[in-house]
């Protein structure tokens, strides 16, 4: 059977399935969106941090500590 190759954002991501299926597999991806992706995950990761950081001690001291330092890195 011959395989379709499809991409849903303009090449970015390109997927191939074979003809009459609906089930598709990842053939490639852009530089680009690999690394929108890698940024989505790492604001992900922050994001959750950030939450249990509501909860955890230990943790909010180290993420005081960052802002500390980010301030005093910053600053003019």
């Amino acid at each position: 059977m011959a395989d379709i190759f499809e991409s849903p954002d303009g090449g970015h991501t390109v997927y191939v399935r074979q003809m009459g299926s609906s089930h598709r597999t990842l053939h490639s991806m852009s530089a680009q969106k690999q690394a929108q992706l890698q940024q989505q995950k790492q604001w992900d990761l922050w994001q959750d941090i950030l939450a249990k950081s509501k909860q955890d001690s230990e943790l909010k001291d180290m993420l005081d500590r960052i802002e500390v330092y980010h301030a005093l890195k910053n600053s003019p």
